[in-house]
């Protein structure tokens, strides 16, 4: 093979990344009979037990972790463990209750489902979609509509494109960015951001339109493309990046990856640990990117809002501390009347509150990056649909996707009206 000019460095990258894409899906990750248990610890000391596990053993996936006392644990355990997780919980009277004996079931109806849906070929929200046909839908926006313009954020791990689009009625608008995605196990967030934008492109309602004109909007529904394409192809539950840390262990968070307040707190130096926050500050090529698009647009955007599952809450700054942000007022009472709103057509709870207090400590994100560095002042992370009080988790079945468009969307109204009105759009509050 002759090397001299005639690959260029960046087709044997290119070359490189399609192999290993393709190693990567010659074996699909199976869960048969592992169970998930609910974990309910009545006690500080309980509470300290069980969250230890997530740092001790690696045959247990926490779907799910309690931020107090009477929160909930949803964990997925091996078979080989399951006799070692159960004797503990019963050691020290941990309440735990089964909630489905063999997981792979959801994973097996839900791939059998999507194979079936992809005959069809068609784009809509009944059902969830590949990173290919996102893709393949974004174009199409932009090919038909001439207020959408193709974006290109860079290149992922693996060579995959971090694709979105500006929507834009007029040049001069305050800038909204979403954020779809970065977990790659989370469908239900790029569903749902493909929902909001469609909504914002297509909709004849007056306050939709309204919304949408109002705002130039940078949309990219999935910032992480090789983990999103990865559960789709091999492992259902995968959170991470795809960059390789050693012989087994891949990936970093990648909302645990940006450069604020980066690995101070509820993130792992443990490479093979799902919350992993990489080896440096945006070690992912997908974060460094996805930053460097986001910092072209210093004083231009006045809100960026990032979408995840699960839960019902709405979140906004500090992950890092629970000391309050300097505008902690203004984005909590923003925050009340935002989940008011998204309430009042399916009766959906959502709870509300900054990162620390509200859920759980965890520094590195990029909402907290944009409000620290970037001085966004509005920032928001959703946690989507569900609640987690039956057993679908990250399996939210598709009947629910449309739902969860339509509920949030009437948030995001309020939410940025409720933001307006304080004057953040108009007087660089």
């Amino acid at each position: 093979m002759v090397w001299n000019g005639v690959f260029s460095r960046c087709a044997v990258m290119a070359v490189l990344a399609f192999i290993a894409v393709a190693i990567e899906a010659a074996q699909v990750a199976r869960y048969d009979n592992y169970p998930l248990y609910r974990v309910t610890p009545k006690s500080e000391e309980q509470l300290k037990v069980v969250a230890a596990m997530e740092h001790v053993s690696d045959s247990l996936i926490f779907l799910e972790t309690a931020r107090k006392v009477g929160d909930r644990f949803d964990i997925i355990v091996a078979p080989h463990k399951l006799a070692d997780f159960t004797e503990t919980l019963e050691a020290d009277y941990i309440p735990h209750e089964l909630i489905d004996e063999n997981v792979q079931r959801s994973f097996d109806e839900e791939r059998i489902r999507l194979t079936n849906k992809r005959a069809k070929g068609t784009f809509d929200w009944n059902d969830y979609h590949s990173l290919e046909e996102i893709h393949a839908w974004l174009d199409k926006m932009a090919n038909d509509h001439r207020e959408v313009e193709l974006l290109d954020a860079g290149r992922s791990h693996q060579n995959r494109t971090l694709k979105g689009v500006k929507l834009s009625y007029g040049e001069g608008r305050p800038g909204v960015f979403i954020e779809g995605g970065i977990h790659a196990r989370e469908w239900i967030s790029p569903a749902t951001v493909t929902y909001i934008l469609n909504e914002l492109v297509n909709s004849e309602d007056a306050q939709v339109r309204a919304l949408a004109e109002k705002y130039d909007w940078y949309v990219f529904p999935s910032v992480n493309p090789d983990g999103y394409a990865y559960t789709f192809q091999v492992n259902r539950l995968w959170r991470k990046t795809r960059t390789p840390y050693g012989p087994f262990c891949y990936g970093a968070d990648p909302n645990r990856n940006w450069n604020f307040h980066w690995a101070e707190q509820g993130t792992s130096n443990n490479a093979c640990s799902d919350t992993y926050a990489g080896p440096k500050a945006f070690s992912e090529v997908e974060t460094r990117s996805l930053s460097a698009f986001v910092e072209k647009l210093r004083g231009k955007l006045s809100a960026y809002i990032a979408f995840h599952s699960y839960s019902q809450l709405l979140l906004f700054p500090y992950g890092h501390t629970g000391e309050h942000s300097p505008n902690h007022q203004d984005l909590n009472e923003i925050a009340e009347a935002t989940v008011t709103s998204l309430a009042k057509r399916y009766g959906t709870k959502y709870e509300y509150g900054n990162v620390y207090d509200a859920i759980y400590p965890a520094s590195g994100s990029s909402v907290d990056w944009s409000y620290g560095v970037e001085d966004v002042k509005i920032a928001y992370t959703y946690e989507l649909r569900p609640d987690g009080g039956a057993w679908n988790g990250f399996v939210l079945p598709p009947n629910q996707i449309v739902p969860t468009g339509e509920e949030t969307l009437d948030s995001l109204v309020t939410l940025l009206e409720e933001s307006a009105a304080r004057g953040y759009y108009s007087s660089g509050k």
